[in-house]
């Protein structure tokens, strides 16, 4: 089973309010000058909010939404600091009750 690690905010905030592009082009350079595989992916409306273990958390975000999933537990508190307004948290998968999230991601 994987651990992955998630950032959760409204759409708005993270396109239109933040300068959320900067941040994931400064995170891509620091990848890229470690010589790391990007670990982290930008998905909108994730699916895995539709779990009923999940409805409480998709209460408390504005709709639209977006998430960064990601492998890297670092990288998700790093946004979560940087972004301040947002829900942070972590599933795992594959399991009956989650697909592998990135199987059958529209990434950004």
């Amino acid at each position: 089973m994987q651990t992955y690690h998630y950032v959760l905010a409204s759409q708005h905030y993270l396109f239109e309010e933040e300068p959320f592009e900067e941040v994931l082009k400064e995170r891509h350079r620091y990848y890229q000058g470690k010589n790391k595989e990007i670990d982290f992916w930008v998905v909108k409306q994730p699916t895995f909010l539709e779990l009923p273990k999940m409805r409480a958390i998709k209460a408390k975000c504005p709709q639209p939404c977006a998430a960064v999933i990601s492998t890297n537990p670092n990288f998700v508190t790093w946004l979560k600091l940087r972004l301040e307004y947002v829900y942070m948290g972590e599933f795992q998968t594959p399991s009956k009750a989650i697909p592998d999230p990135l199987a059958s991601l529209a990434v950004l």
